[in-house]
């Protein structure tokens, strides 16, 4: 995980260049967590590792599912679309999260399927 830490000591007597750095500060902390959300996204779209392959029903389709250790393949898009960036209400901070309900098992694995990792690498 990335982290960037500024500490403000006392307002300057120039309150101009305290917002123009306070700005900044937000353009850089969105920028990076686009930067997270996007390479999420591209690591599920381009991966196209081969593993177990299996019939799925509703829709019915063939799915080749990824090996472990790699981002899952995409499917129905579902994951992908799923993946949030979320700027905190003062805008120096950001989260990335992904609101798939499955989310959780692929990233972290579960006792029956390995770790398919998208978020945290």
């Amino acid at each position: 995980m990335t982290a960037i830490r500024t500490t403000v000591i006392r307002k300057t007597k120039n309150q101009a260049i305290f917002d123009q750095y306070l700005s900044q500060t937000k353009q850089i902390v969105a920028r990076g967590g686009n930067l997270v959300r996007n390479t999420a996204v591209q690591s599920i779209q381009s991966h196209k590792s081969s593993g177990r392959v299996y019939e799925k029903y509703n829709p019915r389709r063939t799915h080749t599912a990824s090996t472990a250790g790699n981002p899952p393949n995409t499917d129905t898009g579902f994951l992908v679309n799923n993946i949030h960036l979320v700027i905190d209400s003062d805008g120096l901070g950001a989260n990335v999260e992904s609101r798939a309900d499955y989310s959780e098992a692929l990233e972290f694995g579960t006792s029956t399927i390995a770790a398919r990792p998208f978020l945290q690498p």
